[in-house]
């Protein structure tokens, strides 16, 4: 019995090993236009979340209950209500600032905040875990 090596014996072990080498490359790229696109929608949720908050803080009747509700309502609509996010008012400096006591014209500052590892898809790890996703939006109070 004698073995013979034709041409398309060739061609189909030259196509195995061409998948083997490509498969790898389009899997990571995969995945992490997956895990960037998912980042860019969360951050995209937060930035949200921070400007309802902001426009809950400038009306006059506003307390800090307001915000955090116009907050925790953006959120659970993008479905990130378990994800640990905390929510800051401040003036243009940091410092913490009342809402409800807050003169007319005070810059009202709300800033959404949680790390990417706990909302984050993780399929490669491009994005550190560490990673603070922020939205922060700025507003003038109305008198």
């Amino acid at each position: 019995m004698k073995l013979t090596i034709t041409k398309n014996n060739r061609r189909r072990g030259s196509s195995v090993l061409d998948m083997c080498l490509v498969l790898p490359i389009l899997l990571a790229l995969s995945f992490g236009t997956v895990e960037f696109g998912y980042y860019l929608y969360v951050k995209h949720n937060m930035q949200a979340a921070a400007r309802e908050g902001a426009r809950a803080a400038i009306v006059p009747s506003a307390v800090t209950g307001d915000v955090t509700s116009a907050v925790s309502n953006v959120m659970a609509a993008a479905g990130l209500t378990s994800s640990g996010y905390t929510t800051a008012i401040t003036d243009t400096n940091g410092a913490t600032i009342n809402v409800s006591t807050a003169a007319a014209g005070t810059a009202i500052k709300v800033t959404v905040q949680c790390s990417w590892g706990t909302v984050g898809v993780r399929p490669l790890g491009v994005i550190s875990s560490s990673k603070a996703v922020v939205g922060t939006t700025v507003m003038r109070k109305e008198g």
